[in-house]
């Protein structure tokens, strides 16, 4: 008995200077709630419903950058948004022709899909002709855009995507004295510094067995020697499973050789990519989403964003990075604003709302990632490459995000996204062409987003045809991000957990794997947030708030309070004495925000 009294002992005064320590560190980070709202730009304003298995540009449609008008983008900034990411504004190989525009015509078999892939770049400096009305003034179109966005008091961000190319990468918009990746390579071994791929001498490039290509292939494809692949395939014969439409940029790793680093003189493919993203920051983007940013060495970063941020000081970048051991070195020796909280928040919350996860895990998370970066990471349920928290596939039921998305929102003063049609409850269920059906919205077909045009309504962008449960659901993240880039114990507060006060039977109802509760709190606001992630289950609970808490925010530990709900359920009102917890009961897949007086 003596033992397991000592242990709790230790561990209640660790976890008080922990969290102690934590409060004080976070008011000194970065702090920017920025809202992003990722936009498939191809997909946003597409109104036909045809929607064809594989069909091609004409039969299913295709939204353009005019779709994005003056209204769409009030509506946006209405909605709570302060950044808008276009998804697949830059050229990329596709099966669709546009020869007679002077664009080079891709070869079918090193294509995915038929609108292709937005992570095969075919041109640094152009963007996607599906995107203009008038192709032949796509790029004025795409200014426009981003000076309307601009307008709306909206910022900018587009993809870059440093690590790989198109396998048949042909610029022909770059400016004068550029010259393409590749066009003065040494051919003759795997690696060398100034080369611009990594090759795979005196063998031809194999296509995959099993590619099947729904538009004919005028000739068969021919590439001699053969390019390394995008995800790092050595190899003339990659597999169908492997990004074998697109070849490995050489930052002057030798791969083969242990990875050795090659970093003087500075490679070309630096000094390329440099080029490329001081010619986007010229005209007008405010950030870069960089996609598989962790697959590029991380000191090139740490070179070029400081390059960049002199053309752009307020320039962001974010980074696209799935392994946590590298989180703080991409941060503060690459000099990315944020990362991807993927393999982490991500994570923890999905088991959550798939019923199988510990409100517990959150705790850990925030303990790895506060102090030195807890605010420079991005918050997610969705993007691009997840499955649809509606789909079978996840959630099975939009409404079940409501506990998960506020606790991303307000964790810590970081950034929240939110991928367009999320807010609607989009629920993938056809397979449309490439994609296959798996719970994505499709980034390599011509499709149109049924939930999501109900909002657009034929170019209103008023809603007038989203259910009634839509509209509820919208709401719900309108009042979250507006919420959230408001309130001052969001923005600049500190964090204080109470799962170590209120687990283990200490708080009567509490049922720690499924309740999360926490503070967030300044000098002129404090906020108590009680998640229950419990999908089916209400609970009659008391939630402990230690004496340590109330000293740290600096209010009186003997006092009697005013608990006053200010997001979901405002008018609930509950007043507690400060010793005995506050008595409250939970409902199934709820949260709650007491603002404390």
């Amino acid at each position: 008995m003596k033992i397991t009294f000592n242990l709790a002992i230790f561990y209640l005064i660790f976890a008080q200077m922990s969290i102690a320590q934590t409060s004080k560190k976070m008011t000194k980070e970065k702090t920017d709630k920025i809202a992003v709202y990722q936009i498939f730009t191809r997909l946003f304003g597409n109104t036909k419903t045809k929607n064809k298995f594989n069909g091609t540009i004409e039969e299913n449609g295709c939204g353009k950058f005019n779709d994005l008008t003056n209204n769409a983008l009030f509506e946006l900034k209405k909605f709570g948004v302060s950044h808008v990411w276009y998804t697949g504004v830059i050229e990329h190989a596709t099966m669709t022709d546009y020869t007679e525009f002077n664009i080079k015509q891709d070869n079918p078999l090193v294509v995915k899909g038929i609108a292709g892939s937005p992570y095969a770049i075919k041109d640094y400096y152009d963007v996607n002709p599906d995107l203009a009305v008038d192709v032949r003034n796509r790029m004025k179109e795409f200014e426009a855009l981003v000076d309307r966005t601009h307008r709306n008091g909206l910022k900018v961000i587009i993809d870059c995507v440093p690590n790989h190319v198109a396998r048949q990468y042909n610029s022909d918009s770059k400016p004068k004295g550029i010259k393409d990746f590749g066009q003065d390579d040494d051919k003759s071994g795997v690696f060398k510094n100034s080369n611009n791929f990594y090759y795979i001498p005196n063998q031809d490039f194999y296509v995959p067995d099993g590619v099947n290509t729904p538009i004919k292939p005028k000739s068969n494809y021919s590439e001699n020697p053969a390019k390394a692949t995008g995800n790092d395939v050595f190899s003339a014969k990659p597999s169908i499973n492997d990004w074998f439409e697109t070849i490995k940029l050489n930052y002057g790793v030798d791969y083969l050789n242990n990875r050795r680093k090659h970093f003087e003189p500075i490679p070309d493919t630096w000094l390329k990519m440099r080029d490329i993203l001081t010619f986007w920051a010229k005209k007008g983007v405010d950030g870069f989403r960089c996609d598989m940013a962790e697959m590029v060495p991380v000191e090139f970063w740490g070179w070029v964003i400081p390059e960049i941020k002199k053309v752009n000081p307020s320039v962001i970048f974010i980074a696209e990075i799935y392994n946590p051991n590298e989180y703080k070195n991409y941060l503060f020796n690459g000099k990315f604003d944020y990362l991807y909280d993927k393999v982490g928040l991500y994570d923890a919350l999905r088991r959550l709302m798939e019923g199988h996860g510990n409100a517990n895990d959150i705790t850990t998370v925030w303990q790895k990632e506060s102090g030195d970066f807890g605010n420079r990471m991005l918050r997610f349920l969705e993007n691009h490459d997840e499955q649809r928290i509606a789909s079978k596939y996840f959630a099975k039921n939009a409404f079940y995000a409501i506990p998960a998305m506020t606790l991303s929102a307000t964790l810590h003063g970081g950034p929240i996204m939110v991928y367009f049609g999320q807010e609607v409850g989009v629920n993938p269920t056809q397979a449309e062409g490439f994609q296959g059906e798996d719970g994505r919205t499709t980034i390599f077909d011509y499709w149109g987003v049924p939930e999501f045009q109900a909002w657009v309504n034929e170019g209103k962008f008023d809603g007038a045809k989203l259910s009634a449960e839509q509209k509820k659901l919208r709401k719900f993240y309108a009042d979250l991000l507006n919420f959230s880039q408001k309130s001052d114990a969001i923005k600049n507060g500190a964090f204080y957990d109470l799962q170590y006060v209120n687990k283990d039977g200490q708080s009567m109802g509490y049922n720690d794997y499924k309740i999360f509760s926490y503070l967030r709190y300044t000098k002129n606001q404090k906020l108590l947030f009680i998640c229950n992630f419990d999908l089916e289950k209400s609970y009659s609970t008391t939630v402990k708030i230690p004496q340590h808490a109330f000293e740290l925010m600096g209010l009186n530990p003997s006092g009697n309070y005013k608990f006053t709900e200010i997001f979901i359920n405002k008018g609930l009102e509950l007043s507690a004495d400060a010793p005995n917890g506050l008595k409250i009961d939970l409902a199934a897949n709820s949260v709650y925000v007491f603002e404390i007086n």
